[in-house]
C-alpha cells in the first residue's frame, strides 16, 4: 500500500472516529442520566407502575449495550490507525496478501480478505 493509500484510509478512519466519539458522548449522557436520577420522591425520574419500571431499566440496559459495542468499535479503528503507522495496514494477517480496497472502504478495521475472514468463521462455527 502506497504513501497516497494510506493517507486515504486514514482520512476515512479518523472521520470515522470523530463520528463514533459524538456518537459515544450522546450514548454516555443518555446512560448516565436515566441511571443517575433518583428513584423516590416527586422529583423521581422513574414511573410507579411495574410495566414502567421494566422499561426505563431495559432502555438503560440497551444504552450501556450500544456504549460496549460503540467502544470496541472505537478500539478496532485505534489498532486500525495504529496499523497504518507501523505497517502492515490492508495485508490479510493470514495469508499476507493485500485486502481489496473494496473491503478495506467497507470495513475500515479489516484484518483479513474476504476468503481467510469466511475460512475462519467456518472453523469457529
Amino acid at each position: 500500500m502506497n504513501k497516497k493509500d494510506k493517507a486515504y484510509y486514514k482520512k476515512l478512519i479518523l472521520e470515522k472516529r470523530e463520528g463514533l466519539l459524538v456518537e459515544l458522548g450522546s450514548l454516555k449522557e443518555t446512560a448516565l442520566d436515566e441511571s443517575s436520577r433518583p428513584s423516590s420522591g416527586n422529583s423521581s425520574s422513574y414511573s410507579y407502575h411495574m410495566a414502567d419500571l421494566g422499561t426505563d431499566s431495559q432502555e438503560r440496559e440497551k444504552a450501556y449495550l450500544f456504549l460496549a459495542r460503540e467502544n470496541k468499535y472505537m478500539r478496532y479503528l485505534d489498532e486500525a490507525l495504529e496499523r497504518i503507522e507501523r505497517g502492515g495496514y490492508g495485508d490479510c494477517k493470514v495469508c499476507g496478501k493485500p485486502i481489496p480496497k473494496a473491503r478495506l472502504k467497507a470495513v475500515l478495521h479489516a484484518t483479513m480478505c474476504v476468503p481467510c475472514k469466511t475460512e475462519h468463521k467456518e472453523n469457529n462455527s
